[in-house]
């Protein structure tokens, strides 16, 4: 188990390097810093100026070690755009994209493994087939086109839910949820239930195939032999059995609604990190979009290591075929 997890951590440092070289090159090919801080009309001594104090100058290796260095700090420079620490920038718009991801894989499995469930137990009636086709809409449809239509029905026809914002917050230490607040779950559901659409189908789906796939199974059919009830043979023994998959699934889309919160948070005005990527990129604003980049990978690293140990502690016989290769 130790040797796995070290195995992991150093395939983990070697993704991380290679997103902040990655990273480091927008620093080195995409726009120039100088003329974003100083303007056209700067002189060519206050140019130079500029680039000694930050390091521009020094050969290409040092620079790389220094960003490794102040992004292992959490350090990216300033903001081009607001002339702010982009840590704190950092700091204050991922509490808003955290609960939206958050809330969103919620409902996804909230929904999604139940109707899988329903679906495969009660194959080929009608209310199997409307999920299966609602599944697909979901699957189909995309974030942005989900999202209008859920403003136009709810916001501007019935004026039941408000269409952009994040509405009031309730600050605990360094994280701020709208979830305390009746305003805040307002202005969450929209974006929520929009980001949540398409991982919910995805789980739905396959949970209903593996659903079908373990009730095959000899030892399903033997369970049912010995008498046991059908609660206990579809959730005691087939359910458990389809969560493996689920699992993986469930953790990449995770941090897929975390990087790619941004559609949704655009169509919303959520002011998360989506939203502030978005505005980096418009503006070539080099040292957010690095730092963005570097966040992203840094979630989808930890849980893919997570989702690893997991498999462990739900599948028995991951356990059994390692402890038989290390000896």
């Amino acid at each position: 188990m130790l040797a796995f997890i070290l195995r992991r951590l150093i395939q983990a440092m070697i993704v991380m390097v290679t997103v902040a070289f990655i990273a480091f090159m927008l620093f080195q090919y995409v726009g120039d810093p100088v003329t974003n801080l100083l303007g056209q009309d700067a002189t060519p001594q206050q140019r130079e100026q500029l680039r000694a104090d930050l390091g521009l100058d020094q050969p290409f290796v040092v620079q790389f070690g220094k960003f490794i260095g102040n992004a292992a700090q959490g350090e990216f420079g300033l903001s081009l755009r607001q002339g702010r620490k982009v840590s704190s920038l950092i700091a204050e718009r991922f509490p808003a994209t955290l609960e939206l991801a958050a809330v969103a894989a919620v409902l996804g499995l909230a929904v999604g493994i139940p109707l899988g469930v329903y679906a495969a137990l009660r194959r080929g009636t009608f209310m199997s087939q409307v999920v299966m086709t609602g599944s697909l809409l979901g699957v189909s449809l995309p974030n942005f086109l989900i999202g209008i239509l859920l403003i136009l029905i709810f916001a501007v026809t019935f004026k039941w839910l408000p269409s952009f914002g994040r509405g009031d917050v309730v600050t605990l230490g360094w994280f701020s949820t709208g979830v305390l607040t009746a305003d805040g779950l307002k202005h969450l559901f929209l974006p929520a239930f929009t980001l949540s659409l398409f991982p919910m189908t995805l789980v739905l789906r396959l949970v209903r195939s593996e659903m079908l796939e373990v009730l095959r199974t000899d030892y399903i059919k033997f369970a049912r032999a010995r008498g046991l009830p059908d609660r206990r043979v579809y959730f005691g023994h087939a359910l458990k059995n389809t969560l493996v998959p689920v699992i993986t699934i469930a953790g990449l889309q995770l941090g897929s609604i975390i990087a790619f919160a941004i559609v949704t948070e655009t169509v919303f005005q959520w002011p998360g990190m989506g939203l502030l990527f978005i505005q980096a990129v418009q503006f070539a604003d080099i040292p957010v979009m690095a730092a963005y980049l570097c966040l992203i990978a840094l979630i989808f690293v930890i849980i893919n290591l997570v989702v690893d140990l997991l498999y462990f502690a739900v599948d028995p016989r991951l356990r059994i075929e390692r402890g038989a290769a290390g000896h």
